[in-house]
């Protein structure tokens, strides 16, 4: 080491004979078996991502086999079990590489056949280290437990080292069965990026059905509580909140006043949107919306927008505090669909609510 070379076995016994071996073990000296590489020469070997390899005899140790505990090293078991297994192809990680002559020397020692060699790009952290359970969740049931959906973590992982060759990125597990292959893996290492993970959630989430989701979000739900709540409801809440999760469990919290009255106003939002004539103007509004025959977001823009034109003020002065006397925040899905959803009743008493808590304001 301190001449900075690769520590190894100085071969003090590798030319002992066999009687001489058996002497000593029967004289009760430790031993272990190691594989008698050869020191000139060199072995490559065809690997399906990185082409052919070539590694020299003399960069490979004379590799314990046998511990001196009479149990197999590592390098033995797998090939003894992969052979016995009749594992076609090795597919792992490219820091086997190293290891990948020393096995075929014992493929080639127990004449059997070697079989198709892969070795994947390593995972990695955005600042391109080594992807390492001291830097974060690494495990699939880390990222299950935090919501990520199966579809989206499968898309995800397959498209580490790998694409279609085209711009296509959602993908679910039957289209990559189809698609997927060895060759199209490149060689560089491939970037974790949690952000993508976030995205693909999204999507995935986006293409399930309301009533997947629902059987997702019904467990958060129960947590909180909520009683009474029509599947059918529930349902439509969901078609109109789906398109902005990132989680099953963002429905919660995103879609709170769709069951509850909000009990609190973004203080930004109101600063920013609520005007002195606001309460007034939003009495005038829950009268227009008492008088509807027909209630649909059709008539309810309608009926928002001709009173905007009779106040002489563009429609967002109703819009944006509507939104925030009925939900509490300044985002969300159409207003005038959320009005529908939310029923004439509840809408009328939100609006009046907010009018009078803020008519000082």
């Amino acid at each position: 080491m301190a001449l900075k070379q690769s520590p190894s076995y100085d071969r003090h016994c590798r030319n002992l004979s066999f009687a001489e071996a058996e002497h000593r073990i029967a004289a009760g000296e430790r031993y272990v078996i190691r594989m008698k590489v050869p020191l000139d020469g060199e072995i490559t070997f065809e690997d399906v991502i990185r082409g052919k390899v070539t590694i020299a005899h003399k960069m490979l140790d004379d590799q314990v086999l046998i511990k001196s505990d009479c149990f197999p090293t590592y390098h033995l078991a797998v090939v003894v079990d992969d052979h016995l297994m009749g594992i076609t192809h090795i597919i792992r990680g490219e820091e086997w590489l190293s290891s990948v002559p020393k096995h075929i020397l014992l493929y080639q020692y127990f004449g059997w056949e070697v079989p198709v060699l892969v070795h994947l790009p390593l995972l990695l952290n955005p600042d391109k280290s080594k992807l390492s359970k001291r830097q974060g969740d690494i495990a699939v049931e880390d990222y299950r437990a935090k919501g990520y959906l199966k579809e989206a973590i499968v898309n995800f992982i397959a498209f580490l080292g790998w694409n279609p060759g085209d711009e296509r990125e959602i993908f679910f597990l039957d289209q990559l069965i189809q698609e997927f292959s060895l060759e199209r893996v490149g060689k560089s290492g491939a970037v974790f990026n949690v952000d993508k993970l976030n995205w693909l959630n999204q999507q995935h989430i986006k293409l399930k059905s309301n009533e997947e989701l629902a059987q997702l979000i019904k467990p958060y739900i129960q947590e909180e509580k909520w009683k009474n709540i029509e599947e059918q409801y529930l349902l439509k809440v969901i078609g109109l909140m789906k398109e902005r999760l990132t989680f099953p469990r963002d429905f919660i919290e995103m879609s709170r006043y769709f069951f509850v009255d909000p009990e609190s106003f973004d203080e930004a939002g109101f600063k920013k949107n609520w005007e002195p004539e606001s309460g007034e103007r939003l009495k005038l509004l829950a009268n227009r919306l008492e008088a509807l025959h027909e209630y649909s977001h059709v008539s309810i823009e309608a009926a928002l927008r001709k009173l905007s034109e009779e106040l002489l003020i563009k429609p967002n002065k109703l819009i944006h505090p509507a939104r925030l006397a009925l939900s509490g925040r300044t985002i969300g899905p159409g207003l005038f669909e959320m009005m529908e959803l939310l029923g004439k009743e509840t809408v009328i008493r939100r609006l009046l609510y907010a009018a009078n808590k803020f008519k000082t304001e």
